[in-house]
């Protein structure tokens, strides 16, 4: 294995010798723009740890799921427990989140999309509503509040996408079946677009099937000064959760689903599942009053209920809220420096109501508990930025407000309870100095992090509102850019956690939350970007990437009754992961990519004593493209998946009890996808 991994590298670094200098195009970070802290300017003129990945990004790794994609990027790691159950860690943030998405706030088209509860339900998106992804690394709170472990940024809709029809199917192992069609029409002023996705697999596990339905529209209506982007989705989700194995079992046959043992049924009989409906409407208009001044409003509500038969219970959930942001920015040269003022606020609410019933063979029984949960979340927010010779000196902070209330209405009903997390000051300051090929940055932010209603009121488990919010201070150094297509972008980062929210699971799989002491966390992460393949005539373009993630994470101090953990390794982080491969497409239509991915092995209890094992994996996909009469685009991809048949699990159950931590992935599998596309002329044309 140590022979292949030194021979793919090998390879790769002959193939970038190979590359002839190219000086008529700039480099990925020179072209790439983002609007991370609502300010629109280069990647490579943040003063932030970013990782940013577009449609051709995802397009590498096929239209099945976006984990590969994410996992490609330096200090981010996407697991999928089973199909459909995401959890996003970035830089050690899922130490929280049994599954789902926590501690990470994310925006979707300029809505929020993290209820106000702290809870992201990122699996109701699917493939086809990412057009590209901003991942900030480390506290945002200074302009986006809560969540210490980071910010995505989704755009669903590529704004310049000239009208056409797209279709295409895919066919691949364990039952894969995936379909997603698309109409983008309009005038540039006012254009549409319409998608439907379906996607559906048995999975590699038993119990482990998979449906999503997603209908979405998207339009973008502009003037010379104004533009209005809506945003209308359901999703529809339903999978089955197979369940963590014991090491044991997991040797014995890792395509089981969880066993009854304990006086506990089997997954299969409870008919653990997720039965999810997602709908969200909402509107962004952005204005321009004048060269200097503009403004950013959005208005959304978004409606979930949730269906979760498992082993202990069976949960449902009414989950809609509402919510808006508006963010005002100011431009303008003052004797020889540009001036930059971001200021603003954000409200949401929401009204869950969540019961808990008894579970009878996947069905509700009597009921257990009902509460109601109303949750109100705001912040205000102001960032100044200062820029003069190439430096850039850039301080901001926000003021937040969190109130959480819970109402038992069964068995017994009692008085409303509360928790305030409020007046929640949380400052940013960065600084730096930007030549014509390189940007050096350092920043220090604070972020704070409250616990989500789940962690609050976990299901089947009692009401703790003595857990106190995460806060964590963040140093951050770093330098960017590019020389000629070498792209380049190196970040070391230091962050300091108090009240670290660590998850349990007991014996039953159900969820319980402490506050864990103090966390140092440390790294260095690095991403490479070359083009290559460029000396062959034949080649039409070509890319190499390669990026590594170095995580040291250890609890500073935590003791847990008579256990000392202080020193030890947090639990579900690999200290090394590495991905890397080359992208090519030739003239005639040809395409391919070869990409490799390695993880460390991962501590999976607080105690450090027992380890996941490290992995490889590969992955092939080749096909190709054609124009035919100019307007007809027709695409045929062949892939293959862990082609060296690694065993492993993508999504451990960290700090389980009876050591019930395994939910293995699938092993060698392989897709076949058709793409159709009609392109329409203009009228004009």
């Amino acid at each position: 294995m140590k022979f292949f991994c030194t021979s793919f590298l090998l390879f790769s670094f002959l193939v970038v010798r190979a590359q002839e200098n190219d000086t008529t195009k700039a480099n990925r970070l020179e072209t790439v723009v983002i609007k991370a802290f609502e300010r629109t300017r280069k990647l490579k003129e943040l003063a932030a740890a970013e990782n940013y990945i577009n449609y051709q990004d995802l397009e590498k790794f096929g239209s099945n799921s976006i984990v590969q994609a994410i996992n490609a990027t330096p200090g981010i790691r996407m697991e999928e427990r089973s199909p459909g159950s995401y959890r996003l860690n970035i830089r050690g943030s899922s130490l929280r989140s049994p599954f789902g998405v926590r501690n990470v706030k994310i925006y979707y088209n300029d809505l929020p999309f993290t209820d106000p509860g702290g809870n992201s339900y990122l699996n109701a998106l699917g493939n086809y509503n990412f057009n590209s992804l901003e991942i900030i690394k480390g506290p945002g709170s200074s302009v986006y509040g809560a969540g210490t472990g980071g910010v995505m940024l989704i755009e669903s809709v590529n704004p310049n996408e000239a009208n056409n029809v797209f279709a295409e199917t895919t066919t691949g192992s364990f039952g894969l079946r995936n379909f997603y069609a698309s109409a983008t029409v309009g005038a540039d002023e006012a254009k549409n677009k319409f998608g439907f996705q379906h996607m559906q697999s048995e999975g590699y596990r038993f119990h482990s099937a998979l449906e999503r339905n997603i209908f979405s529209w998207n339009g973008r209506f502009t003037t010379k000064k104004a533009v209005l982007k809506t945003t209308f989705l359901y999703s529809r989700l339903f999978y089955e959760t197979p369940g963590a194995l014991t090491k044991a079992e997991y040797d014995a046959e890792p395509r089981a689903a969880r066993p009854a043992a304990g006086g506990f049924p089997a997954a299969a009989q409870s008919k653990a599942s997720i039965n999810e409906n997602t709908f969200l409407a909402g509107a962004s208009f952005s204005q321009k009053f004048s060269e200097s001044f503009s403004n950013t409003t959005s208005a959304y509500g978004m409606f979930t209920e949730l269906n979760n038969p498992a082993i202990r219970n069976y949960g449902r959930n009414l989950e809609p809220h509402v919510g808006g942001r508006t963010v005002f920015r100011v431009e303008k040269n003052l004797h020889q420096v540009n001036f930059h003022l971001v200021t603003g606020a954000e409200w949401q609410q929401n009204f869950s109501s969540i019961s808990v019933y008894k579970n009878r063979n996947g069905g509700r029984d009597s009921l257990q508990s009902a509460d109601d949960i109303p949750i109100r979340q705001s912040l205000l927010f102001l960032q100044g930025s200062f820029e003069k010779n190439g430096w850039e000196l850039s301080v901001g902070g926000s003021v937040n407000y969190l109130q959480v209330k819970i109402k038992h209405g069964y068995p017994l009903p009692s008085p409303e309870q509360q928790r305030d997390f409020s007046a929640q000051f949380e400052p940013r300051v960065s600084l730096a100095k930007k030549w014509k090929t390189l940007s050096v940055y350092s920043s220090i932010a604070k972020g704070f992090s409250p616990p989500a209603s789940t962690e609050l009121l976990p299901s089947g488990s009692s009401l703790n509102l003595s857990l106190n919010a995460e806060e964590g201070t963040n140093y951050d150094a770093g330098f960017k850019g590019g020389f000629k297509e070498f792209s380049f972008d190196v970040n070391a980062f230091l962050f300091r956690l108090q009240n670290t929210i660590v998850q349990r699971r007991d014996a039953s799989g159900g969820d319980f939350y402490t506050n864990a002491g103090s966390t140092l966390q440390k790294g260095i992460e690095t991403s490479l970007n070359y083009p290559v393949l460029k000396s062959f005539s034949f080649v039409q373009k070509g890319s190499f990437w390669f990026s590594h993630t170095w995580h040291l994470f250890r609890y500073k101090e935590f003791k847990q009754l008579s256990a000392d953990y202080s020193g030890n390794r947090l639990p579900g982080e690999a200290p090394h992961t590495i991905s890397t491969g080359v992208d090519a497409k030739t003239k005639s239509g040809w395409l391919a990519t070869v990409s490799y991915f390695f993880s460390d092995k991962i501590p999976l209890n607080d105690a450090n004593s027992d380890y996941a094992n490290a992995y490889h994996l590969l992955q092939v996909r080749v096909g190709f493209e054609k124009l035919f009469a100019v307007q007809w685009r027709v695409k045929i991809v062949a892939g293959g998946e862990n082609l060296l048949n690694a065993k492993y699990s993508l999504g451990n159950d960290i700090n389980a009890a009876g050591g019930r931590y395994y939910n293995a992935a699938a092993t060698r599998n392989f897709y076949l996808s058709l793409t159709v596309q009609c392109l329409f002329a203009k009228e004009s044309e």
